[in-house]
């Protein structure tokens, strides 16, 4: 099963990504790496001419309200309410040494 990606090849693939493999594990991601690649190359036989393209298996559809004009809280007493406000709006510590 792992003809269609060697032990060496797991063994450089392994270097470039810095990782240090036993004996053990490099025979195991061998097998574990060739089955990845046979299910690749299975999906990559499948004649998929006649499906469109799409981004999701299924139909979405987004749900929207309509918008609806409502009564909301007076900004003055919010900001009333505000640890800390200044020119009517809401004034934040600084942030990573910053200066108010």
């Amino acid at each position: 099963m792992s003809d269609r990606i060697t032990r060496d090849e797991v063994v450089h693939v392994a270097r470039l990504a810095r990782l240090e493999l036993g004996p053990d594990e490099i025979d195991a991601f061998t097998e574990q790496l060739a089955r990845v690649l046979e299910h690749a190359a299975d999906i990559e036989s499948l004649d998929v001419d006649d499906v469109p393209p799409t981004s999701h298996p299924l139909p979405l559809v987004n749900v929207f309200r309509t918008d609806e004009v409502r009564a909301s809280i007076d900004r003055r007493e919010v900001l009333a309410q505000a640890p800390w406000a200044e020119s009517d709006m809401f004034r934040v510590p600084p942030v990573l040494g910053e200066e108010p």
